[in-house]
């Protein structure tokens, strides 16, 4: 693990009270344990299942749709409502508002209106005493229901071939030497594919929940398991004809996220909230892991065409790319997932001519959403996947190539955004040393030679990730800090806690601009009536916009202070320093906790509100161009794999990891947040499969039984992670670099050893077609392949 970064690098320009926070060791950019480690230790962390059940608590279960496309004739809910220990049984029509619970577009009902569209839909919800009882009556929705089947769309092919799309086609293009077709049609070599990358589901440990209670005057608290308390407060209000006014929505924290409660929450705080409102009793609705996987979406699979033009050097210069996913039955956050895999097709490198199509697909399957990545692992890989044929066909190794083709300082995206801060080229380098990468592709190629079962292979692949909401108005967030008399601090501000570590590192940024210890700072939960209008805690920004606020409102009251202080001790208040919980002035060191009650005697606000809006940021959302992004994220990875050529098993030996993170916050959050990625994307690409029934509809792999998540084993035996010692060329909270969904690109390394080890099976002459996830059976079909030529 990376040493604590020393405090002078951690901003060449600070101000003199910060730097005596920082000499005191109440600082930004020290390794400090998650603030709610000991409670996750000891079990006493307190998730929305834990708090105690209000009296009168009634349990809610969902009646789900038993085919994948249909109509409903009839529902004899009266059967479900006479079961033992129903109190009520509610469908679309007990919807006092609006039936719909669609995060952009309004196309999503909260429960069937009538149209059935994938096996798993919300039809009706039973309230019972007990939640096994509301389960059992649910599960006799197939009894219930009368249906007349309609043939299913399943894939993303068959969307595409039918041209249907849940939103229109997305083109982003840029000509430089004629346009993509006339540079691939000049170019000395073409190259021609597809290529298939699977979907994942987050499998967050804490499934979905919420608990809704009515209060006086039509008023109703949802505690959610939401990384989008606000969306939730208005949906939750439309749903019930009610202002946002009437609903408050609190999180104390989530047992996990990655992007699958950033909007997929919301049928269920709905529901809940429905019910607790026309029942007047408390109302639980906690999804049985099935279910959930049923019922919500997850990552997009994505099926590409490409072609491209390059020279013989590996040079690319032109190329065209189609992506379709499928976007499930609704639009849900589909359309800036595929926003985001367009601008994030060149990864790190520079495409003089391009054109990419991006199609959603409408599918009779759960509606896709948020997962960590948010649509940029999708679109990357497409060109990872072209760089590494391109370099199989001209026999060179692929670093080779993919170096060539890296982004120069200042050269503009296809959607026009200069790339100002570009570190890729001395990232790739260090890690091409410390991870001897060509002596161990020297020792590879001789170990393959010898052995005709067992072939290893070795890929480093690199990382371009942008960073923001690429909706503009999404990029602002808010706090409020609170001192009281005795000088304990409370901070509440807009983002959530899913694991991630957000409020140690908000609480940090607090002690930090206040001169006073970490233990000080206590950071509440998430809750509508605190912080208004908030984002998601998503796109990475949780750090970057929460941060910035709630620096804002603690430098506030650290200026109060001072002017209180200087007041009653001479001297400036610029000159007043505060460090290690002490307040220097006029040659006088008092307690902090001492300062504060003078300020309170003195009638001096010790509570501020903070805000902040990401500068700089433009979009035209119908010509794809601007500056989405505020700044970009840099990584690489190196991984080797042996892969069993008999039996298509395989096994990461080794994985060297280095990734940029600017001045790093929290040196010990930010590596685990990049081993996290690592192996969660090693996931996505390897392992996790998605099956769906292709007649029925069904979601096969809808429990852990059936569907695999890597595991501790599935963790090299050498694993090498570090940060890249780096500084944020723009002005980001003490210029950091976002953190959580860049290095979930970093496995691509992963993939590609894979590919480069089925490779070997021919003598690298052929190129493998593997798709993702690389499962035994992908890599069986790619080595027969292989070995036919």
């Amino acid at each position: 693990m990376n040493k604590p970064l020393p405090a002078a690098l951690l901003d060449p320009q600070l101000q003199p009270a910060e730097e005596a926070a920082h000499r005191a060791g109440a600082r930004v950019g020290i390794s400090r344990p998650h603030e709610s480690a000991h409670l996750h230790v000891a079990g006493e962390a307190a998730y929305i299942d834990d708090l105690p059940e209000l009296a009168g608590t009634l349990h809610c279960a969902l009646g789900l749709s038993p085919v994948a496309h249909g109509r409903i004739r009839a529902m004899a809910l009266e059967k479900i409502r006479a079961l033992p220990g129903v109190v009520a049984v509610l469908s679309a029509a007990d919807i006092p508002g609006t039936n719909d619970c669609g995060s952009i577009v309004h196309d999503e009902p909260i429960l069937s209106d009538g149209e059935l569209r994938y096996l798993g839909q919300p039809v009706f919800a039973v309230i019972a005493r007990t939640r096994d009882a509301a389960r059992r009556a649910a599960a006799k929705a197939k009894d219930v229901l009368e249906v007349e089947p309609l043939p299913p769309v399943l894939t993303p092919r068959d969307a595409h071939a039918k041209q249907q799309y849940v939103l229109p086609a997305m083109h982003l293009e840029r000509a430089t030497n004629g346009g993509a077709r006339a540079a691939i049609a000049a170019a000395p070599r073409r190259l021609k594919g597809s290529f298939d990358v699977g979907g994942q589901e987050q499998f967050y440990l804490e499934g979905q929940i919420s608990y809704a209670v009515p209060l006086e005057n039509d008023g109703l608290l949802v505690h959610c398991s939401t990384q989008h308390p606000s969306e939730m407060q208005h949906l939750v209000a439309h749903a019930l004809g009610l202002s946002a006014h009437h609903v408050q929505v609190q999180c104390r924290r989530m047992g996990g996220g990655f992007g699958g409660k950033e909007s997929q929450s919301a049928p269920f705080a709905c529901i809940a909230a429905v019910a607790a409102r026309k029942l007047n009793r408390p109302v639980k609705l906690r999804l049985d892991r099935d279910d959930d996987f049923l019922i919500t979406g997850r990552r997009h699979c994505f099926w590409y065409e490409y072609e491209v033009g390059y020279d013989d050097d590996g040079r690319i210069l032109g190329a065209e790319v189609t992506m379709v996913s499928r976007a499930g039955h609704s639009a849900d956050l589909s359309g800036p997932v595929m926003t985001r895999a367009l601008c994030h097709f060149d990864n790190a490198y520079w495409l003089p001519d391009v054109a990419m199509h991006g199609y959603s697909g409408k599918t009779n399957t759960q509606s896709n959403t948020a997962f960590r990545g948010f649509g940029g692992p999708q679109g990357a890989i497409a060109i990872e996947n072209i760089v590494d044929s391109i370099a199989r066909t001209l026999g060179k190794d692929a670093l080779d190539v993919r170096k060539l083709n890296f982004y120069g300082q200042g050269q503009r995206t296809p959607y026009e955004q200069p790339v100002v801060d570009n570190v890729i080229h001395e990232l790739v380098g260090e890690l091409e040393a410390t991870s001897q990468y060509r002596e161990r592709r020297a020792a590879i190629a001789a170990f393959n030679a010898t052995s005709p079962v067992l072939k290893r292979g070795l890929a480093l692949t690199p990382v371009k990730f942008g960073i923001s909401f690429n909706v503009k108005h999404f990029n602002q967030a808010g706090a409020l800090v609170h001192v009281y008399n005795d000088g304990s601090i409370l901070v509440n501000h807009g983002g959530t806690e899913m694991g991630q570590g957000l409020n140690t590192k908000v609480a940090q940024v607090v002690a930090h601009e206040l001169g006073v210890h970490f233990e000080r700072v206590r950071v509440t939960a998430t809750d509508t009536q605190k912080v208004a209008n908030t984002s998601a805690t998503a796109a990475s920004t949780g750090s970057d916009l929460n941060g910035k606020a709630a620096q804002d409102a603690a430098r506030q009251i650290r200026e109060r202070l001072a002017a209180c202080i200087a007041a009653h001790h001479g001297g400036e208040a610029s000159a007043v320093r505060f460090a290690n919980d002490f307040v220097e002035v006029a040659g006088k060191r008092l307690p902090f906790s001492a300062v504060v009650a003078q300020a309170y005697v003195d009638r001096v606000q010790l509570w501020s509100d903070g805000f902040y809006a990401t500068p700089g940021l433009s979009w035209d959302r119908e010509k794809l161009k601007g500056r989405p992004f505020y700044y970009y994220a840099y990584g690489a990875a190196v991984s080797e794999v042996v892969v069993d050529t008999l039996t298509g098993e395989w096994k990461l030996l080794r994985a060297d990891l280095l990734h940029d993170v600017g001045k790093s916050l929290n040196p010990a959050v930010d590596i685990g947040q990049v081993e996290g990625a690592f192996i969660q994307g090693m996931g996505w690409l390897t392992m996790e499969e998605l099956v769906w029934h292709p007649q029925s509809g069904l979601l096969t792999t809808h429990a852990p039984s059936t569907y695999k998540i890597p595991t501790a084993n599935d963790c090299p035996a050498q694993f090498t992670t570090r940060l890249f010692e780096n500084t944020n060329v723009e002005d980001s909270i003490h210029r950091s670099k976002a953190v959580g969904e860049p290095p979930l690109l970093l496995p691509f390394s992963v993939f590609y050893a894979i590919r480069d080890a089925v490779s070997a099976v021919g003598g690298h002459r052929v190129d493998p077609p593997l798709s993702a996830p690389a499962t035994s059976e992908s890599i069986l079909r790619a080595i027969t392949a292989v070995k036919a030529g």
